[in-house]
């Protein structure tokens, strides 16, 4: 209602040559008698303007100023009074009346008022707008520069592991290569044993930065819980047993149905495995290590359960475990693979919590829903 006014006035002669006055000058007027009948069609209409006299029985113009302004500190009120109400007029402007006029009033003086407020309350919009403009453009930079900051981290943080795997890889090729012109099957075998290690640790990288860098939607299958288990012990099992890490398998008979996307899932596992036989690597201070793969029901969720015996850790490396590119192994990570599980399992809407104590292992607990309850990470 951009050019809407109350009219205010016990006068209705006053009324009268004003309504008529005002609409000839392109106006829509609601015009009120009393206070409270000017309250009621402030409420039905919510006009931007409101005229009223100072003096009115009942409920005067400062008592509908006061009362209008709580509710609607916007609306701009200009007071008509008489040339013995200067006082009232000026605490007319402590309530925050936008102008006056004086009684017998004069319809040029009325419409030049009118127009002061009416380009008050344009410039106020304008501002308002200008400033909602301004703080998207603020949100839209920040958002850039943490994407860019992102960005960076992750490029700096794959080039690193890349390079790493890169030279890894070499290291498989040099030893299959010497040991082909010494024909020593020994060394060629050590070399290719490498050489397939660092391609499915690439492998690996890609599928991670793939999953981070494109949102995928769920591909959801009635999974047979007992059997994905399974599959994803054997998988990690033939690693497991090359670095004469101990793998067991906690988990017998049917377990049920589970609604999963069965290769994210793996994929998410998986991360979480290799984090554990990782673990054991790199603690040099046990003879022997163990990694537990427990999977049982539990109520309204299928419960996996991963436990080391490895390094372990302190309270700040849980804490920032599923941080982008935050990685525990030093030169040897990229920050990545736990960050995209946590990822997975909360776009399944289930959850991760891991128990860690340093020097004694850890143990990841993941909970998933058997139905499906999609949550967007």
């Amino acid at each position: 209602m951009e050019h809407a006014i109350l009219l205010v006035d016990d006068e209705e002669d006053i009324r009268d040559v004003l309504n008529v006055s005002l609409i000839d000058a392109g106006y829509r007027v609601f015009t009120a008698e009393n206070g409270k009948t000017a309250l009621d069609l402030f409420h039905r209409h919510h006009p931007p303007v409101v005229v009223s006299d100072i003096k009115m029985p009942g409920m005067d113009g400062i008592e509908l100023l006061r009362r209008i302004k709580l509710e609607s500190p916007d609306t701009e009120f200009i007071m008509i009074t008489g040339h013995g109400d200067m006082e009232l007029a000026v605490v007319s402007f402590k309530d925050q009346a936008a102008d006056f006029i004086t009684k017998p009033i004069n319809i040029d003086v009325l419409e030049i008022a009118l127009k002061k407020v009416f380009d008050k309350i344009v410039g106020r919009r304008q501002l308002r707008e200008y400033t909602e403009s301004l703080e998207r453009l603020v949100r839209e930079k920040t958002e850039l520069q943490s994407n860019l900051a992102a960005l960076g981290l992750m490029i700096g943080s794959i080039s690193h592991g890349m390079k790493g795997l890169l030279t890894g890889l070499d290291g498989g090729v040099y030893l299959m290569e010497s040991g082909l012109k010494r024909n020593n099957l020994e060394q060629v075998d050590d070399g290719l044993k490498t050489v397939r290690l660092m391609a499915e640790r690439i492998r690996k990288m890609v599928l991670d930065i793939l999953y981070h860098a494109k949102e995928r939607k769920l591909n959801r299958e009635n999974v047979d819980v007992s059997q994905f288990a399974a599959d994803t012990a054997s998988t990690i099992e033939v690693k497991m047993t090359e670095h004469q890490i101990d793998f067991v398998r906690d988990f017998s008979g049917s377990i049920g149905y589970a609604e999963i996307d069965w290769e994210s899932m793996h994929s998410a596992l998986m991360n979480i495995l290799e984090n554990a036989m990782d673990a054991c690597i790199r603690d040099t201070a046990k003879p022997s290590h163990q990694v537990i793969f427990a999977v049982r029901p539990e109520g309204d969720t299928v419960r996996f359960d991963v436990t080391d015996n490895g390094t372990g850790m302190d309270r700040e490396t849980r804490d920032r475990l599923f941080t982008l590119f935050f990685s525990s192994k030093g030169c040897k990570g990229t920050g990545l693979g736990l960050f995209v599980s946590n990822q997975i399992v909360r776009q399944h809407g289930g959850a991760i919590a891991v128990s860690s104590t340093p020097g004694h292992g850890s143990t990841f607990t993941i909970r998933v829903p058997w139905i499906a309850t999609d949550n967007p990470a």
